[in-house]
């Protein structure tokens, strides 16, 4: 076939499945996202049940013929689904970068590196030597065993920046000083995160050698590089002249472009997609061309539309008849208990070593331990790339659901008895003296 010959178009009846997919997915996702928020549950969770109520856990055993015409076993069929919550992933990841605040970082100085540090050195290397001890159970044939290991350490230590903001939000704990050092905390987290995401994602790809874990390596240190000394001006540059247009839409389409162009750059190096996303974005979010304004409708189109349809996309793979098997359900207890004590231990160290009190520190430990997006985010890359089978992407898609759900109630009580405290002065404002870059005690707000 030529480029003269003429591209087969989509068979209508395709065309007839891939709508009303979208329509079945987006509609579960906006009605059990809804009734999640009612609860007081992060949407994701809905959106994500939305998923697993159409996939093979329920709908394939209620109604199998029906499931077998709304999701039919054919790769070109599904790689449709594939593809549209690809975007909508990049897109969030973009948009979730150039929303990041790194003068929270700044400000809230060493107690934010020092509980950053701790909630990502202690539940990777648990999650590593999890990854090893369960390598029998969980790991699917032909994966390396390291490969594996590694990217279970990464799961473990990720933490979900939107999930965070929004619970603090609807907490009204946003800008109080804790809620401000959570979000610093976790902004270090996401950076880290998505960059052992790509190293690892690069050593699935490309073979376990020391050639390879050496360009796994030094790749995305040339990526950042590059986007710190030839990206800045670049993007400021294109960010500028949109910014002359009337209207939003030149913003829009420069900003997504960028995006684009960063996943597949990234993707091109057999880096992760995801990982020129996320630089792409932080580029945005840190020119001083930009005008936020002009942003938001993309980012309600990517948070309203986009966004959705991904979590329910990812719920679809799901299959938790997995778990009927007693060495899967033994092996999700084990993956969950080292997930959430990893997560608490560390950032709990690295709030006690700044000299909080032990409230805070749970506080702390709640806020990161919350995986949400990030995670799912990390589960669907492994099953993409083969690391993860279906048993072990339902696992880490539960850990995301469950530390998401754990986080508003064990937040609630920890920043209930801080306030109690505060009185005897065992508050933030104890630490503030040592710590220079953070003022303020747990219920006083601050500018974000």
């Amino acid at each position: 076939m030529t480029l003269a010959d003429p591209v087969p178009t989509m068979a209508p009846h395709s065309l007839l499945v891939f709508l009303l997919q979208l329509a079945f997915l987006l509609l579960l996702a906006l009605v059990l996202g809804r009734l999640a928020e009612r609860f007081r549950m992060p949407a994701v969770v809905g959106e994500l049940c939305a998923g697993l109520l159409l996939g093979p856990s329920v709908l394939q055993h209620v109604l199998p013929g029906f499931s077998e015409w709304l999701l039919p076993r054919q790769p070109e069929q599904m790689h449709l689904l594939d593809a549209t919550g690809q975007l909508g992933v990049l897109l969030l990841v973009g948009v979730t970068g150039a929303e990041l605040n790194f003068g929270l970082v700044r400000r809230r100085g060493a107690t934010a590196a020092r509980v950053s540090i701790a909630g990502l050195v202690l539940p990777l290397g648990l999650g590593i030597a999890t990854g090893f001890a369960l390598r029998g159970v969980l790991k699917p044939a032909g994966v390396d065993p390291t490969v594996f290991a590694f990217f279970l350490g990464v799961a473990m230590c990720v933490t979900a920046i939107p999930v965070i903001a929004k619970t603090l939000l609807d907490m009204k704990l946003l800008h109080r000083d804790i809620g401000q050092l959570i979000l610093s905390a976790g902004v270090v987290d996401d950076i880290v995160g998505w960059f052992l995401l790509s190293v690892v994602s690069a050593m699935a790809t490309a073979g376990l050698t020391a050639g390879v874990m050496a360009t796994s390596v030094l790749y995305p240190v040339g990526v950042v590089l590059f986007a710190v000394f030839l990206g800045r001006p670049l993007v400021g540059a294109a960010l500028r002249r949109a910014g002359r247009a009337e209207g939003s839409a030149p913003t829009i389409m420069t900003v997504v472009v960028l995006v684009l162009f960063g996943a597949a750059a990234t993707q091109a190096m057999r880096l992760e997609a995801i990982f020129g996303a996320f630089v792409c974005g932080v580029l945005v979010g840190t020119s001083k061309d930009l005008d936020r304004e002009k942003l938001e409708p993309l980012k309600t189109t990517v948070l309203a539309f986009l966004a959705p349809l991904f979590f329910a996309t990812a719920g679809l793979r799901m299959d938790l008849t997995g778990l009927r098997h007693p060495a899967v359900l033994a092996a999700a207890l084990a993956v969950l208990a080292v997930a959430v004590l990893g997560k608490f231990a560390g950032a709990f160290l690295g709030a006690r070593f700044s000299r909080l009190n032990r409230w805070e520190a749970l506080a702390l430990g709640a806020g990161m331990n919350c995986r949400g997006v990030v995670e799912v985010v990390v589960a669907m890359t492994g099953l993409r790339l083969g690391v993860l089978d279906t048993d072990a992407y339902t696992i880490i898609v539960l850990v995301a659901i469950v530390t998401s759900l754990m986080t508003p109630p064990v937040l609630r009580l920890a920043m209930a008895r801080a306030e109690e405290l505060a009185d005897a002065g065992l508050t933030l404002g104890d630490a503030a003296q040592r710590d220079p870059g953070r003022s303020g005690a747990p219920d006083r707000e601050v500018t974000p």
